[in-house]
């Protein structure tokens, strides 16, 4: 079982990852050059990264990304084996 969860684990980080990585970044970027730097225009255009705006996916990708959050939590939390049943160990009447 485990097997499968790493196989999906992987799946959905290979394929998260680089909307994750754009949105952190741009997310910081946004942070610094807004309050630091007080450039609006490459803050407007941070933000329309930030958001998918650019590429015309803005609805689809924060559903994109929720989900494959939540993939990736509940595929890591199966692997950990928090959940899992401990086996009781064998008494010694039980042993052959």
């Amino acid at each position: 079982m485990r097997v499968a969860f790493r196989k999906h684990h992987r799946l959905i980080a290979i394929t998260v990852c680089i909307p994750l990585m754009i949105t952190a970044i741009t997310g910081i970027a946004i942070t610094f050059t807004d309050q630091w730097f007080h450039q609006n225009d490459l803050t407007g255009f941070l933000l329309q990264i930030h958001t998918f705006q650019i590429f015309g996916l803005s609805a689809f990708l924060p559903i994109f990304n929720g989900l494959g959050l939540i993939g990736l939590i509940l595929t890591g939390l199966s692997m950990t084996g928090l959940f899992s049943q401990r086996r009781k160990p064998k008494q010694r009447s039980e042993l052959p």
